[in-house]
């Protein structure tokens, strides 16, 4: 699993648009990588919308967003569709990114024990470092929050 301070893993990634790369392919640029639970859900919908009011704040930092949960990529490019997101959201169906980030929780919902994605947000700077997470993120004031601290990882 991830630790800050270490080079996180290079895994593959199936992107909206039907599109593949891997982690490695973001190393020159800082990346935001977000995993909520459900595409299309309130809560992951207001946190995409957060970071896309904030994307051109992320831009200047010169930093990608990703989103990332299990759902399938139909899925995931409906929800990328229906609200504008300007970032590629990931479809890990098969968990290996979730994995690799050790997100996968059991939690209880309507009183049943449920396997998971555990909001969490990770900031991987342009050598591919891990430099901060959060994990079992509140969405409000959360995209704030992601935004100063890169600002501050970036400028010392």
């Amino acid at each position: 699993m991830v630790k800050t301070g270490k080079k996180i893993p290079d895994v593959e990634l199936l992107l909206t648009g039907n599109k593949t790369t891997r982690l490695s392919d973001y190393q020159g640029k800082w990346l935001v990588l977000y995993f909520y639970p459900k595409a299309s859900t309130p809560g992951c919908t207001q946190e995409g919308l957060d970071f896309k009011e904030a994307i051109y704040k992320f831009r200047r930092q010169s930093t990608t967003i990703l989103g990332a949960s299990r759902d399938s990529l139909k899925a995931q490019e409906n929800f990328e569709a229906k609200q504008g997101f300007p970032f590629d959201l990931v479809a890990d169906k098969e968990e290996t990114l979730c994995n690799a980030f050790g997100v996968i929780k059991m939690k209880n919902m309507y009183g049943k024990k449920v396997r998971g994605i555990e909001r969490s947000t990770f900031i991987i700077d342009d050598r591919g470092v891990l430099r901060h997470e959060w994990r079992g993120v509140k969405v409000k004031g959360h995209v704030e929050e992601v935004l100063e601290t890169l600002k501050r990882l970036k400028n010392g």
